[in-house]
């Protein structure tokens, strides 16, 4: 089962496998073929009604493959308004097949009747897909009454015109199809519809969706109209033995898109932490460490926050350790547990929703145990964390995140990140993901940003990085270039 939001990050990492869209839709449209073959016999007049998106390229496609028919292609709206380059070839390439096409720009000519009157026995539904929501507008809701009222069997393409396939529900109108082909993977709520379902397989890689890619970025575009507040405040509990750690991880959260972001730390070293980036706010505590008597504080505190990153640079100490247990077990919240914090997560019983981010040594000190080959640790890291009942990002030069349900991979990184810092980092992008995004996301997404930032410095400039270099390439590795 997979989300209409999550297909198009799985489409999208595709294409970075070396899986091109254009040879998806080739196959998509192969597979509807197939369904409408099986359900018209040949010489059956077979009429496709097509959308301008990658839907109705999928329709184009299948019109290629449907030789032997009495074939209809109409288009909804100009041929110049077709969105994607790949259905605009593929419908150049109907033309040139010389298969019989034509347009409708206007609900009111448009009919399923042929030049004879006639209407088809078989209708393809390829109008609106799994990115489309809302009402149909016209001419899509004059084509979906008519294919309704038509005595013909109707085969929707991916999911049924008007249907959102993540919630069953139509805001307007909607084909009520015989069939439905579907790709990849079932869609929520196509089970409930009246109809027979198939879901073909595309071509699609199985790594498309256990290594994290480019696609895993889509969710992160930005609403125009948004405010501060709205993409994340993250508070960093920090520092004390060191200062250098909590501060990269205030800058990540920040570089990686965190609104505000404060600094929790001890007053002995919150003068120097302020000094390192005029762009922090800082909030210090009495003392030289973090110490139970300071809980409440920070508690309050972290009321304030979308997420908590606990433990960069906080130290050992028998007292603060006692604090971060005594923290997490009064916390209902989102926290990112990171450094010498991520001991004490075992034996804490806790409400909050916690992304635990340890190397293979702190996961083995966790009780955790870990293997060389990564398709084994992925499956000691998946056991470990349904254990837990938290999220793990186990650093490694493959990653390995999961919740104990969901288990991603990411591969960006290199051997220069062995260098101290970078997790200080990856913690602060996993605290600001983790502000507008479900955790296992935020921690894939994070360990990918934060290695393919690695990658862009090394590329540049050869190994000898430091933690620093990573943050301003953060913005440029959370970005997506296209397909490559």
């Amino acid at each position: 089962m997979i989300t209409s939001t999550r297909m198009a990050m799985v489409d999208r990492n595709a294409a970075a496998l070396g899986v091109p869209r254009k040879q998806l839709m080739e196959s998509s449209g192969n597979a509807v073929a197939r369904v409408v073959r099986g359900r018209a016999d040949p010489g059956a007049r077979v009429t496709l009604v097509c959308g301008r998106g990658n839907n109705g390229g999928d329709a184009f496609v299948a019109a290629r493959f449907l030789e032997g028919y009495d074939l209809r292609v109409v288009l909804l709206g100009r041929p110049g308004t077709i969105s994607t380059d790949i259905a605009r070839e593929n419908w150049t390439a109907l033309a040139e097949a010389e298969i019989p096409t034509e347009t409708c720009t206007d609900s009111r000519n448009f009919s399923l009747e042929g030049e004879d009157g006639d209407e088809p026995d078989l209708v393809v539904d390829a109008m609106l897909g799994t990115g489309v929501s809302g009402a149909p507008r016209e001419p899509e809701a004059t084509a979906v009454r008519a294919i309704n009222d038509a005595d013909a069997t109707v085969v929707s393409v991916d999911v049924p015109s008007g249907v959102d396939a993540d919630t069953g529900e139509a805001a307007g109108v909607a084909v009520d199809p015989d069939a439905v082909v579907t790709f990849h993977d079932d869609k929520p709520r196509l089970s409930d519809l009246d109809a027979d379902v198939t879901v073909a397989d595309i071509g699609i890689p199985d790594g498309a969706e256990t290594f994290v890619g480019p696609g895993d970025l889509l969710p992160f575009d930005r609403d125009p109209q948004s405010h501060k507040g709205d993409h994340g405040e993250v508070l960093v509990v920090g520092g004390g033995p060191y200062t250098g750690a909590p501060t990269l991880s205030a800058q990540a959260a920040l570089r990686a898109g965190a609104d505000l972001v404060r600094v929790a730390c001890p007053e002995s070293v919150a003068r120097e932490v302020q000094a390192f980036d005029e762009n922090l706010i800082v909030r210090s505590f009495p003392g030289d460490h973090l110490a139970p008597e300071q809980v409440n504080r920070i508690a309050d505190l972290a009321a304030e926050h979308d997420t908590v990153i606990f433990g960069p640079g906080l130290g050992d100490a028998d007292e603060t350790l006692d604090a971060v247990a005594d923290f997490l077990e009064g916390f209902g919240g989102t926290a990112v547990v990171d450094a010498d914090a991520l001991q004490v997560v075992p034996e804490v019983d806790t409400d909050a929703t916690l992304v635990c981010t340890p190397h293979q040594g702190e996961l083995r000190k966790m009780g955790g145990e870990t293997a060389d080959d990564w398709r084994e640790r992925a499956d000691l890291v998946t056991d470990f964390a349904a254990e837990l009942g938290h999220v793990l990002l186990v650093k490694g030069a493959y990653d390995v995140i999961s919740d104990g349900e969901t288990t991603r991979i990411g591969r960006t990184g290199n051997p220069g990140m062995t260098v101290g810092g970078t997790g200080d980092v990856l913690a602060g992008v996993t605290g600001a993901l983790a502000s507008t995004q479900e955790p296992t996301h935020a921690a894939a997404v994070a360990a990918y940003a934060n290695g393919r930032a690695g990658d862009m410095v090394v590329e540049e400039h050869g190994y000898g990085l430091v933690a620093t270099d990573l943050l301003d390439r953060i913005p440029d590795a959370m970005r997506d270039e296209g397909d490559e």
